[in-house]
């Protein structure tokens, strides 16, 4: 595999674009401005914190590698790296890299030309836990097995390695020297996570001696039990840490599944938990409930829960079957009531239990973003990527996830940056906002009409015939027809699709004639405003038809045609064998249509329980498309295929999925906006980028940021780098992602972290309460 591809398929799965350093416009500390959510961790004084406890801390999943530069490397990994090993520079609440006085007095260029030389000073007291000092031979030894020259090393990622000429001692043993071979703007990006020599000295030690365990380590914890069986890893308070002590003994990480965070925090099992918004809603309607002294869920039946929506007929009639004098149903029945009655019991006793955690709320440092593969169909086509994206209401959407949840909804103005970080600006005017009469403009540009003639098979599913259809109010499952593909502007062949023209025309069977009392039409002929329109030119036909039947009958009778027997030779009553019916002429109606086709994009969304808020937006965008013309087939596939199988291969139209932010972008995000390119065996190179939309004018501006060391300069080259992504409109950002920690009371400085860093050794439990301040 090559360095190339091993650096893109780190990044996707392990999240490893960091947080955030760019700026916008003017200078200085308020570049950025302010972050769009700040923490909220409970932040405490370390003198009101406790010595000793144990904190249980939620993960996804445990570990693969502790080698965070190792492809399979994720959250987890990232996350023990953060508390173990050195971090020469760490993300203030803004996402902005800053220097790390616990394991550095200073870091800065110190020459610019003929080559960059970066001197880095540090603390005297930094000593890896078996008493050796953090040296430049620990520099050394990550750079060659970094730099991507020795393929034997399992390496992700050699950005920023790569263009290290050489590192030495500087004029003590606290100065290491890193001298460039060519110019490095991200240069703080290196050495974060450090190993020591041990890990990174030969390639055995890097691929597999820390795959499992790190002996030795160098932050205020170290690394202890990892219980596969258990799915816990404990981190332990390290005797050799040299800065402040960590409050707690032990940080346990504990792996569990999202959707049981809720039931393990009511079990005890768990202190802080990362939360989706169902596990929120539930301690919200705890806490709701507790407050309430009486009214729902404060006794009688759960207003919430098992057994909430059960109506008192179906009570009713669980209690005659079980009592009933069928004894099998009888006996089946009253284990299902049993069942029933344990978890409506379970869940009032979780419930009790959840109403004393606290959710805290801050937004991630990623955001959501709408992609469009513009590899081929009509989204190659850049005029329809930007017409589709001036038809979202950005703001809309980010209101339909965040405001519910009391956070700000502002949209996202930034690939490549946050509000807060110093490369944050606002260039969506580089595509432009919502516009319904540019999209159309766009459309029309590219030769999508609305009414233009369709060459379908006549009863093919084709979107625009048929009603809209509301995917909320449809039920969805095997033998609904709705296993999974929704068509919006496209109607179910279950309720019926439009009859052949032919067959509604007179002499083919039937008449066109209204259907129901009163005047309503034929629901099959007018199921949408575009079937008005249908069936005026099915009546048109029809009247045509009608008149050149009377003119051949006239014709028949001037030629003395005679009457057949049993029949009056009155021309009113002579019945002349119909012509061929001719095919009506088949349009778009509103919506749009090219070279005989429907515009129709398929729409990717994961189908997993904690995906429902993606696919809530996803419903909303698919309703602002069809107001322009735009079918969507919303296709809704396992989140564990969504990337592999969708996403990655370019089985897609239109797709959600987020981004991590970067303090690094010109390192970081280039991947995932370069230009795709043919690989040697005919496929398309496109490292991270899978709308497949790149210019070579983006690549430049890239290149020239990450070698631009006046920073200022390199940040409003990413600037301009941005406004040409928004252009392109390959991926149009949403909304920042939302951030839900559940935190048990009385833990302090730790919760909703967004785009900062935990520190963790100041992370424990708030010193007890005193009697006499009480009392107060």
């Amino acid at each position: 595999m090559s360095q190339r591809r091993r650096r893109s398929l780190a990044l996707l799965t392990s999240g490893v674009l960091a947080l955030p350093l760019l700026t916008g416009c003017g200078a200085g500390d308020d570049e950025g401005g302010q972050a769009a959510a700040g923490q909220d961790i409970a932040t405490t004084t370390r003198d009101k914190v406790a010595d000793g406890g144990v904190l249980r801390w939620a993960v996804d999943a445990l570990p693969e590698t502790l080698n965070t530069f190792q492809a399979d490397a994720d959250a987890t990994t990232n996350r023990i790296a953060g508390a173990v090993l050195p971090q020469l520079f760490v993300l203030d609440a803004k996402g902005r890299p800053v220097v790390n006085p616990d394991y550095l007095e200073k870091a800065e260029v110190i020459e610019r030309e003929p080559k960059q030389v970066v001197q880095y000073k540090l603390n005297q007291k930094a000593v890896w836990s078996d008493g050796r000092e953090i040296g430049a031979a620990d520099f050394v030894a990550q750079w060659r097995a970094l730099n991507g020259k020795d393929s034997a090393y399992w390496t992700a990622r050699n950005a920023g390695y790569d263009r290290i000429e050489k590192i030495e001692k500087g004029k003590t043993d606290l100065e290491v020297r890193v001298t460039f071979n060519k110019p490095y703007a991200d240069w703080r990006a290196l050495f974060t996570p450090l190993y020591p020599k041990q890990v990174t000295g030969t390639p055995e030690a890097f691929n597999e001696g820390a795959r499992g365990a790190l002996k030795i380590t160098a932050g205020p914890f170290g690394l202890g039990a990892v219980d596969k069986k258990a799915g816990t890893v404990a981190l332990t308070r390290s005797a050799r840490w040299w800065g402040r002590p960590a409050k707690l003994d032990t940080l346990v990480l504990t792996a569990v599944p999202r959707a049981e965070r809720p039931a393990a925090l009511a079990a005890g099992k768990l202190d802080l938990a990362e939360i989706d918004r169902a596990g929120a809603d539930r301690i919200a309607l705890a806490r709701r409930d507790a407050a309430a002294k009486s009214g729902p869920g404060a006794g009688g039946a759960p207003a919430h829960g098992p057994g909430a929506a059960l109506t008192p007929a179906q009570a009713t009639l669980s209690w005659a079957t079980a009592f009933g004098a069928d004894e099998e149903k009888a006996a089946a029945e009253t284990e299902s009531r049993q069942k029933h009655l344990a978890s409506v019991k379970q869940y009032a006793q979780e419930q009790t239990a959840l109403k004393a955690f606290t959710v805290r709320k801050s937004l991630e440092p990623a955001y959501t973003q709408l992609a469009m593969n513009g590899a081929s169909g009509p989204l190659a086509d850049e005029r329809v990527r930007r017409a589709v994206a001036r038809a979202l209401d950005r703001q809309a959407l980010a209101e339909v996830v965040l405001k519910p949840l009391g956070l700000p909804a502002k949209p996202v103005g930034s690939h490549l940056a946050l509000a807060g970080q110093r490369a944050y600006a606002d260039n969506s005017d580089a595509l432009g906002g919502l516009d319904t009469r540019a999209a159309q403009a766009l459309f029309t540009d590219a030769g999508w009409r609305k009414g233009g003639k369709l060459t379908e098979p006549v009863g093919a599913k084709a979107g625009p015939e048929s009603a809209p259809q509301d995917d909320s109010k449809t039920p969805s499952g095997p033998g609904t027809g709705n296993d999974g593909l929704y068509i919006v502007g496209q109607d179910d062949g279950a309720n019926g699709e439009l009859r052949s023209a032919a067959a509604d025309l007179p002499g083919a069977g039937t008449a066109l004639t209204r259907t129901r009392a009163g005047d309503e039409p034929s629901p099959v002929l007018a199921p949408a405003p575009f079937g008005a329109r249908q069936q005026e030119s099915l009546l048109a036909q029809a009247a045509r038809v009608a008149r050149d039947a009377r003119a051949e009958a006239a014709e028949d009778d001037d030629k003395g045609v005679p009457a057949r027997e049993g029949e009056a030779a009155d021309p009113a009553q002579a019945s002349p064998a119909p012509a061929p019916a001719k095919q009506p002429v088949r349009t778009s109606g509103s919506m749009l249509a090219k070279d005989g086709k429907a515009l129709s994009l398929r729409f990717v969304l994961p189908a997993g329980p904690g995906s429902q808020s993606l696919r809530t937006v996803g419903e909303r965008i698919a309703g602002m498309l069809r107001k322009v013309g735009v079918n969507t087939e919303t296709i809704k596939v396992a989140d564990e295929s969504f990337f592999k199988d969708h996403i990655a291969s370019g089985q897609y139209d239109l797709a959600l999925y987020s981004w991590p932010a970067t303090a690094y972008p010109a390192t970081d995000a280039r991947p995932i906006f370069a230009k795709p390119e043919p690989a040697a065996d005919g496929s398309l190179l496109v490292e991270q980028n899978y709308t497949r939309v790149g210019t070579d004018h983006i690549d430049q501006l890239f290149d020239q940021a990450l070698g631009e060391l006046d920073e200022e300069q390199s940040r409003e080259l990413m600037r301009k780098a941005d406004a040409r992504i928004w252009a392109a409109a390959g991926s149009i950002p949403l909304f920042q992602r939302p951030e839900l920690v559940a935190v048990k009371p009385g833990l302090a400085n730790a919760g909703a972290f967004g785009l900062g860093a935990p520190r963790y050794q100041d992370v424990g439990w708030k010193k007890a309460t005193a009697a006499k301040d009480k009392k107060k």
